[in-house]
């Protein structure tokens, strides 16, 4: 009995430090949640801010929305390390936005959030170098393709422009069966993963439809036995460098970006990021997985409906 107290007299330190980094959080917050408040309300209560309050309100406010978009994709993201841009292109292709916005808008939000990523995890040093020089050239190279295809299938003047959004609502479908796969997985041995055909694809697909990354990378690995940390800190790094490509071509279409929703996205997933990993935790992931995975199937079977009929 006194080496069970004299432990946990010798945790204590780190419980409480603990329980201090929680409080830390919570009050990062709330603190920036207050300020984005008192940002908003100066906009509405201010005359001078009339151009900008019309232009947020544009779109059928669809500014706001990707707050809440932003969170929603956030939260899941920040649960399973992957299914940012799969949510986020999912609920756009509903609101019926064009696919080269879809992507592009998407894209440009990502690079934020990508980016604080990326340096979070070369400070814990959850990286492979190796791996990442096996994976980042084709997967360029793939974003390069698929953002150029995107530019010119998803043209209105191009023929083949009605077949695009059911082909990314397919794809999405997909990615949702994937995940709700993951709900099932069970531990497997380590094997190697052929990186050229896996960069080559999941960037092409990445870039075409907006999402996809994670799912297909992050889960390629894992499923096949490599450690999570090194596996989910090169998913990223290298997340963020096919999203800046695919940004830098996206930002030669004016019709490509749509700036509101890309500034809804990175509001929306920055107001979560705090806390996101402290609602996570009360959750138990298999859950998420069967959530999440069966949402996307839906929205995806309402979005090639909605294209038919």
């Amino acid at each position: 009995m006194k080496h069970i107290k004299e432990g946990e007299e010798h945790n204590a330190p780190q419980v409480h430090l603990l329980k201090r980094q929680k409080r830390n959080r919570l009050l990062l917050f709330f603190s920036f949640l207050l300020l984005i408040g008192i940002v908003f309300y100066t906009i509405y209560i201010s005359e001078s801010l009339l151009p900008l309050r019309e232009a947020l309100s544009r779109d059928n406010y669809i500014f706001y929305w990707m707050i809440l978009a932003g969170c929603g994709a956030e939260i899941v993201a920040g649960s399973m390390g992957m299914g940012y841009g799969v949510i986020c292109a999912t609920i756009l292709l509903m609101m019926n936005i064009d696919p080269r916005a879809i992507s592009g808008s998407i894209h440009a939000s990502e690079t934020f959030t990508s980016a604080a990523g990326s340096i979070s995890h070369f400070k814990l040093k959850n990286m492979d170098k190796e791996l990442i020089k096996r994976l980042l050239v084709p997967a360029i190279i793939g974003t390069v393709v698929g953002a150029l295809l995107l530019l010119y299938l998803g043209d209105e003047g191009s023929r083949w422009a009605k077949f695009t959004k059911p082909f990314i609502a397919v794809y999405t479908i997909v990615l949702g069966v994937k995940i709700l796969a993951n709900g099932f997985r069970g531990k497997v041995e380590n094997k190697e993963v052929k990186t050229i055909p896996l960069g080559l694809f999941a960037g092409f697909v990445d870039a075409f439809t907006g999402g996809g990354w994670g799912p297909l990378v992050t889960s390629s690995f894992i499923k096949n036995g490599h450690t999570p940390r090194y596996v989910i800190g090169v998913s990223t790094f290298t997340n963020f460098a096919i999203t800046v490509v695919s940004t830098l071509i996206f930002i030669t279409v004016p019709e490509a970006i749509n700036w509101r929703i890309a500034l809804g996205l990175v509001i929306g997933g920055v107001l979560t990021a705090p806390i996101s990993a402290l609602i996570t935790s009360k959750l138990h992931t298999r859950k998420i997985f069967f959530i999440i995975g069966s949402l996307i199937i839906i929205m995806g079977l309402t979005t090639i409906y909605k294209a038919i009929f």
